[in-house]
């Protein structure tokens, strides 16, 4: 894996200017498949490093009620995993530089079929991909396949994982870790920042892939707290919830570029 994609350069800059990354997350097709790529240069406008583009699937189980409402609705505009690889190429006509990584389940890369999956990820211009139900002791052929065309696989650590399942899962990993901050889904809980600066000084032993931690940020002081002692913060269930209460979508378009500024400019200061 010698090629550098545009993960790797944005943490390499990042690091550079001594800046955290602000990593945004949204579910390709809420709020109608049409406005998915505004959105996403929306979101880099307003400060957004890298995105997440959500892959609809009818049972994300990691997902929060907040999510999970987007992913319906992503599906009643017939989002799909196909439509998602369309809006990521659309994207590229304009950006050629901000990372996208595919967020979702691995039930639609399955049915794709893995090698065409991938195929398929590094010509729409995709960097990497996570996938959230696909143990590490079974992602050794996707990860392969990824390699293999330059996309980053990431994957989630949590509070609860054990040691030795660090070690293996870090030893998989390219591009940055996510870490989950809380025991639950997306949207759920408290903060503990005290358990988020120790967990990630325990995986900083075994790797030295940028962490970005996720799951409970809602805004500029929670996006700064578990920044500190990682290299950026992951903000999902509060954007997708803006999406859903918008009346249409300049009214999204408007509350998401104040919430990722806010962001920002929090991680800036």
């Amino acid at each position: 894996m010698t090629q550098k994609n545009r993960i790797d350069r944005r943490f390499t800059q990042l690091r550079t200017e001594g800046r955290k990354a602000l990593v945004t997350y949204i579910v390709a097709g809420d709020g109608g498949l049409e406005n998915t790529v505004p959105m996403m240069h929306q979101l880099v406008e307003a400060g957004s490093d890298l995105i997440e583009l959500g892959v609809p699937f009818s049972d994300p189980m990691a997902e929060g009620p907040v999510i999970q409402k987007g992913h319906e609705r992503a599906l009643e505009h017939k989002s799909s995993l196909r439509k998602c690889l369309e809006l990521v190429k659309e994207f590229r006509r304009e950006d050629g530089e901000t990372p996208v990584i595919l967020m979702g389940y691995a039930n639609p890369i399955e049915k794709m079929g893995a090698e065409q999956f991938a195929d398929a990820a590094r010509d729409a211009g995709v960097d990497g991909a996570l996938t959230v139900d696909l143990p590490a002791e079974e992602a050794g052929p996707l990860n392969q396949l990824l390699g293999d065309r330059g996309l980053r696989n990431i994957f989630l650590l949590t509070p609860t994982t054990s040691e030795e399942r660090i070690e293996t899962i870090t030893r998989l990993a390219s591009g940055f870790v996510y870490y989950v901050s809380l025991k639950g889904v997306t949207g759920a809980g408290h903060l503990d920042l005290d358990s988020v600066r120790d967990n990630l000084a325990r995986i900083r032993r075994h790797t030295d892939l940028p962490l970005c931690v996720g799951f409970g940020i809602k805004d500029g002081a929670s996006a700064r707290a578990v920044s500190e002692p990682g290299d950026g913060a992951v903000v999902g269930s509060v954007l997708v919830s803006t999406i859903g209460e918008a009346r249409d979508a300049a009214e999204a378009k408007g509350k998401i570029t104040s919430l990722v500024g806010e962001m920002r400019a929090a991680l800036d200061a």
